[in-house]
């Protein structure tokens, strides 16, 4: 196969991978917008961190899940599972009468949402070299980026119009869309060995990212920190990863090899994802709340007030993107990033209620370049770090540490959030104004309109203060992602495949690749040749042949 034949194919398999990351990331974008309605509806303000961190922690704990099996079996069925199982909680979502039914909905999001980032990183890193990845993975960083800024648009619109619930609806035809794009365009790996599971292994980091999870949203909040249920959680947590440990260094497929560990860029990068996750979902899960209750924005509004960010966060990730595919040098880019996240989170902290909206969109669009630089990159860095064969479980272990630092930093700075709101609202709302918001649980941007000036301003200022401190207490944790980013080794991106891209069954699709092949010398001539140099070099290794055809 040609240079030539194989740039349509590659496309079509970049719609498909764009189609699931945009279901993933639309809906949880629309979401923020509408959760102040959602709680004052379902009499739950209490509860509304869950909301968001449900489908964080259950995202979280499947993502090695799908990274190691995708290694193991390929990953078309596995994305088409994740995308059907997403869509069946969004159904969930859509009719849940309660928030402990809309909590688990989130969840069962959450399982399906796991695969869909992970799995597109994985197959884009089995068909483009990662020289080349770079415009990939910026452009898919950009998915987000365009779904953050179009999400609170739809999302205030619906909350709006026919209601909060058509945010779950709106997922249904992205979900078809991106289902039928991987039906068509990519093609199922060839399985002929029985993989072995690490079934202990995902049981015990369930429970380990569990209890963690656990412990960060009720400490100092339900519970305090020296109660016996927090300590009790976060003991579990200990002896959870302690067992996990020793199962993973026995088992024969480990879920996350700690071999992964021994690698120097795979521990500074995985470390400095995790401290910037926490600023990121910081400021997407809360601030458009923070938007329609103090700046007194309406959920469109409060999204329009969001694309500053968000369009800074996407013209710099596919810069990055192009960059690094002309120069090949990309460690400047986390260690920028992360400096500059610093900075706009210093911004932020300093935001009151009389702050001009001009200043706060230039603050979040500081915040929204920091992390343009960073997140992809990141990635990249890893990816370039293992051979195409450990791909998927080095991008999920990434990401799964990653995403720890994204479920604590939303469950510490929400549970921060509502325990300091929640005091501050019942020590200065009069009787009335407290019984008639159900002590702020009840409380929405509608009815807050509805209130004298007095109460009125009582509620922004402390809306104010609950949550713009917040931000400061996050700068030492960028400060600290930019100092490990310096230590990062920039090792040469590869320019070639290690596999062959082969013909697929159906029109313009992809195979997940088989065999070896280089990216710079595909148009010379077939890839037999190079395809029988791997299996000599398999014999020679005592490796077995039939690994290279799978």
């Amino acid at each position: 196969m040609t240079q030539t034949d194989r740039r349509p194919n590659l496309a079509l398999v970049f719609v498909a991978l764009v189609l699931a990351m945009l279901l993933a990331s639309l809906n949880q974008t629309m979401l923020v917008t509408a959760l102040p309605t959602i709680v004052g509806e379902l009499n739950g303000a209490s509860l509304m961190l869950w909301i968001v961190t449900a489908y964080i922690l259950a995202s979280t704990v499947m993502m090695p899940i799908y990274g190691k099996l995708g290694d193991l079996i390929g990953r078309k069925y596995l994305l088409v599972a994740a995308i059907a199982v997403f869509l069946a909680g969004s159904v969930a979502g859509a009719l849940a009468p309660d928030m402990g039914w809309l909590i688990a909905a989130r969840a069962l999001q959450g399982i399906g949402g796991g695969g869909l980032m992970i799995l597109s990183q994985a197959i884009i890193a089995d068909v483009v070299p990662a020289r080349e990845r770079g415009k990939y993975m910026g452009a898919m960083g950009g998915v987000f980026a365009f779904s953050s800024v179009v999400g609170p648009l739809i999302g205030g619109w619906l909350t709006e119009g026919p209601g909060w619930r058509w945010t779950f609806w709106f997922n249904l035809p992205v979900g078809a869309l991106a289902l039928l794009g991987a039906l068509l365009f990519l093609k199922p790996r060839a399985v002929t060995v029985r993989p072995r599971l690490d079934l202990w292994g995902m049981v015990l980091l369930a429970m380990a990212t569990t209890c963690l999870v656990l412990a960060s949203s009720w400490g100092g909040s339900s519970f305090a920190w020296s109660h016996p249920v927090i300590l009790a959680l976060l003991g579990a947590t200990v002896l959870a990863g302690a067992v996990f440990v020793l199962v993973e260094r026995r088992t024969a497929e480990p879920i996350i090899p700690l071999q992964l560990l021994r690698d120097r860029n795979f521990i500074l990068a995985t470390l400095a994802g995790l401290l910037v996750s926490v600023a990121m979902f910081g400021a997407l899960g809360y601030m458009p709340t923070y938007l329609q209750m103090a700046h007194g924005a309406t959920a469109t509004s409060a999204g329009l007030l969001m694309i500053p960010m968000m369009s800074a966060m996407l013209l710099a990730s596919l810069v990055a993107g192009m960059l690094v595919a002309r120069t090949g040098r990309y460690k400047w880019m986390p260690v920028a990033g992360s400096a500059v996240t610093a900075v706009g989170l210093a911004m932020l902290g300093s935001v009151h209620p009389d702050t001009p909206l001009w200043r706060l969109c230039l603050d979040l669009a500081l915040l929204g370049l920091g992390l343009g630089l960073n997140i992809q990159i990141l990635v990249l860095i890893v990816q370039n770090s293992f051979p195409l064969r450990q791909v998927g479980t080095a991008t999920a272990a990434h990401n799964f540490f990653r995403q720890i630092g994204a479920t604590l930093g939303s469950a510490l700075v929400g549970s921060l959030f509502a325990h300091r709101l929640t005091d501050l609202l019942g020590q200065r709302l009069p009787g009335a104004a407290a019984s008639s918001t159900g002590g702020g649980n009840s409380l929405t941007p509608d009815l807050l309109h509805t209130l004298p000036e007095p109460v009125r301003a009582v509620i922004v200022q402390s809306y104010n203060e609950s949550m713009m401190p917040l931000f400061l207490l996050m700068i030492p944790l960028a400060v600290l992602a930019t100092v490990l980013c310096l230590f990062v080794t920039e090792r040469p991106l590869a320019t070639s495949l290690e596999h062959e891209v082969l013909p697929a069954a159906v029109p313009g699709a992809v195979s997940e690749g088989t065999g070896r092949i280089t990216a710079g010398t595909a148009g010379d001539g077939p890839a037999t040749t190079a395809l029988a140099g791997d299996r000599a070099g398999r014999r020679g290794s005592g490796l077995p042949v039939d690994a290279i055809e799978r």
